[in-house]
Formats: structure tokens, C-alpha cells, sequence
């Protein structure tokens, strides 16, 4: 086998001020705190990089280091704290306060005293503070580039509940600061496997040929969580299943499984291949909604062996909700490579066993010259990418069993991605975050795309959180397969 060219080691970032709101919160805790760690253990985050913690808790400096050590004893090697630590400075501001956005230019400018550097600022708070906050950036003029700085911003999902408040997020983004200057962050694109899709489909002739209506029966794109809502009931029983995970995650890998290829690997190239998927998505009729959606909500269970409290008893959670924890969704894509082809995305909460993964079924053989050897019919065959937690790609097939007979026997061609090593490999936010600090906008959400699916999603919405929950909702055992109405040959 001829040998490919390996990868160039990628260079260390520029050096940023990296500002991270809610620096007090869980996000920073387990995601960004160890993704920056991730970096320094590659060697990618510059010695002169520095982090502004910044919080409503009166804290100080000494205290909030403190706080990090405390916090991150168990994810973090005692050596990268002992890199990162010295570089963070931590600054107690209210954004409703006057003056606070002064407050934080001071700030700033003390940590350019050696010499200006590009600024990212992370917004790792609850959605309901993004618009006060990017206000308050660019009323105070933060949001601005000049003297060669550059300046980003970074958001979370979910970006907006619905069309509207989306584009009236976007409109106070766009105020301030430019679409090159806003990343709208999802986590999902960083996974290895997530980006090996496109890798699989373009740089393949085995199967770029083959992904299109004439060969693919179906696709199936599942997301199964074996936890419930934890503590994110606040957010979670305002928001659902079908915000939280359909609008972002689920939309971002059919793009990926359906997109046509671009003339190049850019940014902005890429991106406007996923849109167009979008554009060409059906919209689900709403006179037959349950041939095309199938909601569920989680009741009590058993999860590893232990009793665990259905949705409706987890803490914070209204008594009569109706908000829908598992959802299964056929959709189709009305363009010359898809019609016809079905797409099923399914996932929940309080499921058997967590799992993501990407199923691309081929169609059966046309005739069947084993039929009076084999007895039936001959099982097609099945392409699985499995994103999390067992990275791999398996190819299944069917081949001639041992023995004088002739019988058919299923058989895998696999690869895996093997133990995560601390060597060459990030975890997703580490990825995410040097693209965000290198200004590569290649796995982040453009906002023609957010709208484009919270159009697609928000009729649907809307007759989820009307009143009279006029849509069925099935009630599944946690730590069971789901809703049996999602386990018929239809679904």
C-alpha cells in the first residue's frame, strides 16, 4: 500500500486574551478549563496567552485560582495546572451594573501592557445573557478591531428558541460585530469521526460513487444519552429535546451525511454546501405529523443497576410538563441526489446505553442468484460511523462461511481510532477552541444555517408548546430502548 503524506504539525496559536463569562459555571469547569489544558499539553496555546475569569461572585484572583484547583484536581494534570494557574486573573462584573463594560476595558488594557493582543471573548453563561452581554461588549467599544488586534466572540448553543429569536440574537451580534468575528460553537463538529464523514465520502472513490438515492435505502443518525436532565432543569423543561439536540447536533450531521462536495476545503466554501441541504429540507406536513415524528418522554427506570426518578420528578421540573426528552424524525431532502431517501434522526434522554452514531444502509441486491442456497433474503449491506463513545467506522458485508456449503455469513471490514492518547489528540473543545483563536469558522454554525433550520423546526415547535399538547407524547421506561412506537419497521 502506498504510503500518504503525514499530517504537518500544527503550529502554536497566536497569543489572545481569552476572556470566559460565567467563569464560575459548569461549562468553564468541565469543558473549557480542560480544553485549555488539552492545548498546552500539545504545546498549541502561547506562553503569552492570558485568561480573564470573569463572574458575578466576589471573588479575587488568589481566591479563584484556588477555586480552579479545587475544581479541576480530577481532569486536570497537576502539571498543566501549574501552567495554566498563573496565567489566570479573575474580575467580578455584573453586566446590569453601569460602568461595567469600562470596568472591563481597564481590565483588558492591563493585560496588553506588554503589547496588544487579539481578544476572544467566550460567552459561557445561560443563553439569556448573550444579548446584555454582547451589548455591553460593543457599547464599550470591545468589539472593534484595530492596530492589527482582532477580536471574536464566541456562542453557545442554543442559538435562540425559535426563528424569531434567533435573527433577534443575530441582529444584536451583527450590531457589534461582524459574521467573520462571531463563532457560533458546536462541539459535535470537533469529534474525529464527525469530520471524518466528509474524508470518507470525498477522498474515497469507493464511496462517492455510491451516496446517492440510487444505492442508499436509508440513513439513520442516532444520539442516545443514558442520562437524565441532571441539573439543567431550568433550561432543559423550557427547552426539549428537539431544541437541545435537533436544531444544532442532529442538523449538523445530516448536513455532513448529505452536503455536496465543494470545490474546495474552505471555510466559507463548506459552509455553504450545508446550507444548501438545509434549503432543500422537506417540510414535515403537519396534517400527518405522527408518520413523520415520534415524542417521548422518560419515566422511572432502572439505569446500571439502580432506581432512577422519571422526568417528571426530577428536580425543578414542572409536574404536568409535556416537554418531550426522546425524539425520533423522518425527514427528506428534496434535491437530484435524495429524493426519496429517508433520514432517520433519532435521540433521547434516559436511554439503554449512550451512543452516537451515523448508519448508512445500501439497498438490497436486485436479485438474489443464492436464493435457493440461502433461503431469503440477503441482509444489505450497512456502513456505521460510530462518533462516541466507540470511534469507528465499520463496513458490513457478506462473504462465503466456512465449510463445504455454500452459505452466506456477515462479515466487518473495521477501523478504530483506538484510546484517546494525550500525544497529537485534542477533545472536542480543545479543537474548537484553537479554531476560535486561529479564526477557522470551518465547524461553525453560519447564521443563514441556524435560521434555515429553526425555519424548518419552529411549525413543529410551536405545536409543542401550545396548550392543549395536541402531539402524543410517549412515555418510555428510563434505561430502556425508548418509545415502542419508535421501535416499528416504520420508524
Amino acid at each position: 500500500m502506498a504510503e500518504t503524506p503525514s499530517c504537518t504539525t500544527q503550529n502554536q496559536a497566536d497569543p489572545v486574551n481569552l476572556v470566559i463569562f460565567g467563569a464560575t459555571g459548569d461549562l468553564a469547569m468541565r469543558k473549557i478549563y480542560p480544553a485549555l489544558a488539552s492545548l498546552c499539553r500539545n504545546h498549541l496555546l502561547s506562553h503569552d496567552t492570558r485568561i480573564l475569569a470573569v463572574g458575578r461572585t466576589a471573588l479575587d484572583t488568589e481566591r479563584y485560582r484556588n477555586l480552579l484547583g479545587e475544581q479541576l484536581a480530577e481532569t486536570v494534570p497537576a502539571s498543566c495546572m501549574a501552567d495554566l494557574g498563573p496565567r489566570v486573573s479573575y474580575l467580578r462584573m455584573d453586566p446590569d451594573e453601569a460602568g461595567s463594560g469600562s470596568l472591563l476595558a481597564a481590565a483588558l488594557d492591563d493585560l496588553d501592557r506588554e503589547g496588544p493582543k487579539d481578544r476572544l471573548f467566550y460567552l459561557a453563561v445561560p443563553p439569556a445573557a448573550y444579548i446584555p452581554l454582547a451589548t455591553t461588549l460593543g457599547e464599550a467599544g470591545l468589539a472593534g478591531e484595530s492596530d492589527g488586534r482582532r477580536v471574536r466572540i464566541v456562542v453557545e448553543k442554543p442559538f435562540g428558541r425559535d426563528l424569531p429569536t434567533a435573527r433577534e440574537l443575530d441582529a444584536v451580534l451583527h450590531s457589534h460585530f461582524h459574521e467573520r468575528q462571531i463563532f457560533r460553537i458546536d462541539h459535535y463538529m470537533a469529534k474525529e469521526t464527525v469530520q471524518n464523514v466528509l474524508l470518507l465520502r470525498f477522498a474515497n472513490a469507493l464511496f462517492e460513487p455510491v451516496w446517492n438515492r440510487r444505492y442508499i435505502d436509508h440513513i439513520r443518525i442516532t444520539a442516545a444519552e443514558t442520562l437524565g436532565i441532571g441539573h439543567r432543569a431550568g433550561f432543559y423543561d423550557q427547552a426539549g429535546v428537539l431544541r437541545d439536540m435537533f436544531q444544532n447536533h442532529m442538523m449538523m450531521l445530516l448536513s455532513l451525511c448529505a452536503m455536496e462536495p465543494p470545490s474546495l476545503f474552505e471555510a466559507e466554501l463548506v459552509r455553504d454546501e450545508r446550507s444548501k441541504v438545509f434549503r432543500a429540507l422537506r417540510p414535515l406536513d403537519l396534517e400527518r405529523l405522527d408518520e413523520q415524528l415520534i415524542l417521548g418522554q422518560y419515566g422511572p427506570g432502572m439505569v446500571d443497576g439502580r432506581p432512577v426518578p422519571g422526568y417528571l420528578q426530577e428536580p425543578g421540573v414542572r409536574p404536568d410538563s409535556t416537554t418531550p426528552t426522546f425524539a425520533w424524525m423522518k425527514v427528506y431532502l428534496d434535491n437530484w441526489r435524495w429524493q426519496g431517501v429517508p433520514f432517520h434522526l433519532c435521540s433521547g434522554k434516559r436511554l439503554a446505553a449512550k451512543h452516537t452514531e451515523i448508519s448508512v444502509q445500501f439497498k438490497s441486491v436486485p436479485v438474489s442468484m443464492f436464493r435457493k442456497t440461502h433461503g431469503g433474503a440477503i441482509p444489505p449491506n450497512r456502513l456505521v460511523i460510530g462518533i462516541h463513545p466507540g470511534e469507528v467506522v465499520r463496513l458490513e458485508v457478506q462473504t462465503k462461511g466456512q465449510g463445504s456449503r455454500l452459505c452466506l455469513q456477515g462479515q466487518s471490514m473495521e477501523f478504530s481510532y483506538g484510546a484517546d492518547s494525550d500525544l497529537g489528540r485534542l477533545n472536542d473543545y480543545a479543537k474548537v477552541l484553537l479554531d476560535c483563536v486561529t479564526g477557522d469558522q470551518t465547524l461553525f454554525w453560519r447564521q443563514d444555517a441556524v435560521e434555515l433550520c429553526w425555519g424548518f423546526l419552529t411549525p413543529i415547535l410551536d405545536r409543542c408548546d401550545c396548550a392543549d399538547g395536541d402531539l402524543p407524547l410517549h412515555t418510555y421506561a428510563a434505561g430502556g430502548p425508548g418509545p415502542k412506537a419508535a421501535a416499528e419497521p416504520g420508524a
